[in-house]
């Protein structure tokens, strides 16, 4: 079974290109969204979180109080990489176990932090979908109806998108001008 990773920065359309390839029948693991349902459900990780920031971390209905978690993690780089030190590795697992349940030859994994977390490691192909940052700023500010300053804070947690172009395999240019489509047949036909 052949492995993709698909990864973008924020705003970028990495959603878009992982929702493509869904449809053309290549199953996506969210890492994202993977990684919010095992800090609810993951005890290795629920006590972690609970050791670093304190039992208030979760709510008193079990859940991770989500904003609290962000306003550690984007203020401070030591939180961040202590988070990610628990978290990754379950979603690792946790994409392993996946994978294996899928009965088709190529699946993907989506994640804004591909090369940051090393699940480029667990992967053959890693792509960056590549937008131009003023129109990843403007998609951002649309869909989470936040300010220019709060996507800029976000973005600057993030890899450059030249460091992950670099790293990257192959990118998927989504800048309204190249159809994204097309690159991803392309990319589908070079792994068939």
């Amino acid at each position: 079974m052949k492995k993709i990773g698909i990864t973008g920065g924020i705003g970028s359309g990495k959603s878009v290109v992982s929702n493509l390839f869904r449809l053309m029948g290549v199953p996506v693991y969210d890492a994202d969204a993977e990684s919010k349902r095992i800090v609810n459900v993951d005890q290795k990780v629920r006590a972690g979180l609970v050791s670093l920031f304190g039992s208030d971390i979760y709510s008193p209905n079990g859940q991770l109080d989500k904003p609290k978690l962000a306003g550690f993690i984007f203020t401070d780089k030591e939180s961040l990489l202590q988070v990610n030190r628990l978290i990754h590795p379950a979603v690792s697992r946790d994409f392993f176990i996946w994978s294996d349940r899928q009965a088709t030859s190529i699946v993907a994994i989506e994640s804004a932090i591909l090369f940051d977390s090393g699940f480029n490691r667990l992967v053959d192909v890693s792509i960056n979908v590549s937008a131009p940052k003023e129109q990843c700023f403007q998609r951002v500010m649309l869909r989470d109806g936040i300010s220019h300053e709060q996507v800029l804070n976000r973005v600057n947690n993030q890899m450059t998108d030249k460091q992950r172009n670099t790293l990257a395999d192959c990118t998927i240019l989504n800048d309204g001008i190249h159809p994204i489509i097309p690159q991803v047949v392309h990319i589908l036909h070079m792994l068939l």
